[in-house]
């Protein structure tokens, strides 16, 4: 780890103005903001990110849990991810969200990971964590090893000549499904990003994974109303049953009236190169009686544009079980 220097923010627009004197947009950058540290820290120790100054936000207003006038929520940045999986509205009205977190790395990680931390969580591809490897990612056209090296936990949907690497987090699909909105505060004021407009596909430029620019500092995240009659889950498959990252998972989200989906959403993760809503999915099913037959076309057309690389063929497969296996379990009488 190389020397920085460490502050504390008083509040939000001092984080901001602190924030704003990094001239980078790549998410490595001179200034990090820090609230749980469980991503940035680990990175700091291996070389991957080397700020030259860390913002201390824990202490900020930021770690509310509320219901919204809009009948939705309304999740703070610094809000712990234990916290946020057991509140009473999540376990109540977005189950999808409370699976996902529980799901996810151990007790401990989740008593001090954030909400704001989770949505800039970095691939665990271990070419972008070794800096004795090529990774256009961390050194922007120096290669990308993985795509011929060890790419078995990699993507296959949304992938690029530059860049394979997997979107890590399980949070991230559910709010995907739940079409949560991200609110950011920067030098250019407070805006609101739909969730599928903040991550960026890697494309030329993996080194830039959202649409955040020096300064800004996410705040919080909200969530719409629930929709009315809908069943959520999330079902994660992994290599072990815990601590792992998934190799495919789903966050559905369906509605069946009168023996007819009338509303569905999904979303998958290990997947992607961020977390992946599926419309195509979406499409298929909307109208469809639920079945095995609507779900398996769901599935392929989910899976339709998949890029498997040498050694994760095998995960458009899986991925396409894991969303029938979700969408079955979602539509059976309870």
């Amino acid at each position: 780890m190389e020397l920085f220097q460490l502050s504390r923010a008083s509040n939000v627009e001092d984080a901001v103005r602190v924030g704003a004197t990094s001239h980078t947009a790549q998410q490595g950058a001179e200034v990090r903001f820090l609230a749980g540290g469980t991503t940035l820290l680990d990175l700091m120790k291996l070389n991957v990110e080397k700020p030259g100054r860390v913002v201390d936000i824990s202490r900020l207003p930021l770690g509310a849990i509320e219901a919204t006038a809009a009948g939705g929520v309304e999740i703070g940045a610094t809000v712990r991810n234990a916290d946020l999986a057991n509140h009473p509205l999540i376990r109540g009205a977005y189950p999808v969200l409370s699976q996902a977190l529980l799901s996810g790395a151990s007790a401990q990680l989740r008593n001090m990971a954030t909400t704001g931390g989770n949505l800039l969580q970095r691939t665990r591809c271990v070419y972008f964590r070794d800096t004795a490897m090529p990774c256009n990612k961390r050194n922007p056209g120096s290669g990308c090893a993985a795509k011929t090296g060890f790419n078995r936990t990699q993507a296959i949907l949304g992938v690029s000549d530059a860049c394979i690497a997997s979107n890590p987090s399980d949070m991230n699909v559910a709010l995907m499904a739940l079409e949560a909105s991200v609110h950011i505060q920067g030098a250019r004021g407070e805006r609101s990003v739909p969730i599928d407009e903040f991550f960026l596909l890697p494309g030329d430029t993996p080194e830039r994974e959202t649409v955040l620019e020096p300064g800004d500092l996410i705040t919080h995240v909200t969530l719409p109303p629930p929709a009315p009659g809908g069943r959520s889950l999330y079902l994660k498959l992994r290599d072990r049953a815990s601590y792992e990252f998934a190799l495919a998972s789903a966050a559905v989200i369906v509605t069946v009236v009168d023996g007819k989906v009338s509303h569905a959403r999904v979303a998958l993760g290990g997947v992607g190169t961020k977390p992946w809503r599926s419309r195509e999915a979406e499409a298929a099913l909307t109208g469809a009686a639920p079945g095995s037959e609507a779900f398996q076309r769901a599935a392929a057309d989910a899976l339709a544009d998949a890029q498997p690389q040498s050694e994760n063929g095998f995960k458009v497969e899986l991925a396409q079980r894991c969303l029938v296996h979700a969408l079955t379990l979602v539509t059976t009488p309870a």
